[in-house]
């Protein structure tokens, strides 16, 4: 899973005014949540066939955490570099697989991968709502 492609989008963010923010961007919930709930969801329509990516709704969700970000005051910069950074996209890839696993989805599995979108579509939650 490359939980980059999603985050990627997220690259377009500017238009941030100065920083006002002391957190790092690793430590927003909301932001780190959304991008490993978009990474799922994508892992999960890219193995199984039955189920596929809601893309302009995936899209949208990410340019809500660009809002939400700009209304925590980060700058462009600021935005870029934690979506560019090899480092973060590691953890938060690492995070999604082991989030994945724990939910049932089993690697060279595909079935795993239906059965956990299917539970999340189920269960409406953002992953869920990312997939159809």
């Amino acid at each position: 899973m490359r939980l980059l492609i999603l985050a990627t989008c997220l690259a377009g963010l500017g238009m941030v005014p100065p920083a006002l923010a002391n957190t790092p961007l690793r430590d927003v919930p909301r932001i780190t949540e959304g991008i490993i709930a978009a990474g799922i969801a994508y892992e999960i329509g890219r193995v199984c066939d039955d189920i596929g990516v809601r893309w302009l709704r995936g899209v949208n969700f990410l340019y809500s955490l660009e809002r939400h970000a700009v209304t925590l005051g980060y700058s462009e910069a600021e935005v870029e570099a934690f979506v560019d950074s090899k480092a973060e996209q590691d953890r938060l890839e690492a995070i999604a697989r082991a989030r994945l696993a724990d939910k049932g989805a089993v690697v060279g599995q595909p079935a795993t991968y239906c059965a956990v979108g299917r539970a999340e579509i189920a269960a409406r939650s953002q992953i869920g709502q990312l997939l159809r």
